[in-house]
């Protein structure tokens, strides 16, 4: 079996990623599980190069395969906002009510048709024994949706319940769903492909 740390200190994304990664010998691990509690630098302007920040540098502190993400949702009437900026929308403390709340005050009054949105996920691989020249291996999954006008369902975490793809939000779907349809599953999906083909041949 080969450790795997999982640079996030969510349970929903490591729940996630136990699900998508069912059945490869795989040992996932957080970064409580390894004693690491520094942060890692996430100042880069896209997602792509917090997720590297992020995977880089927790390789290097625990030696083992790291894969880190940084995802975000991006609404067309914001010119892309709130980005690389999601999680920290409504404040650097703010919960995920609070965030999608003041999401859509922001697009209060909006017709459906400008309420367009999508969700990014940028995954980056790092193999701690390869040379730091070597890039990391970077998978990025997208999905358009709309903002709807009030939050729907109980499922889900963070903008779940005001991202609606095909009539019904995140959170109104199941877990399974989800997975299915989501920038995250989308991903995850790639980099269990690629972990496939490394560790099963």
């Amino acid at each position: 079996m080969r450790t795997l740390l999982v640079a996030t200190g969510s349970a929903h994304k490591l729940v996630e990623l136990q699900r998508l990664f069912g059945g490869l010998p795989l040992t996932l691990v957080t970064l409580r599980d390894v004693g690491i509690s520094d942060e890692a630098p996430e100042d880069g302007a896209t997602f792509e190069e917090n997720a590297v920040q992020k995977a880089r540098f927790y390789a290097e502190q625990s030696g083992h395969w790291t894969l880190a993400d940084d995802s975000g949702l991006e609404v067309d009437a914001l010119n892309g906002a709130p980005g690389v900026y999601t999680r920290r929308y409504a404040g650097a403390d703010a919960t995920d009510q609070q965030n999608y709340e003041k999401l859509l005050g922001a697009l209060s009054g909006l017709p459906r048709a400008q309420r367009g949105a999508r969700f990014v996920c940028c995954m980056a691989l790092v193999d701690p024994s390869l040379p730091s020249s070597e890039p990391p291996r970077i998978f990025r999954g997208e999905r358009r949706g709309e903002i709807v006008e009030g939050p729907r369902g109980a499922g889900g975490f963070g903008y779940d319940p005001v991202f609606e793809v095909d009539g019904r939000t995140m959170a109104e779907r199941s877990p399974e769903e989800k997975d299915q349809l989501s920038h995250r599953g989308q991903a995850s999906a790639l980099v269990a492909a690629a972990l496939r083909a490394e560790l099963l041949g």
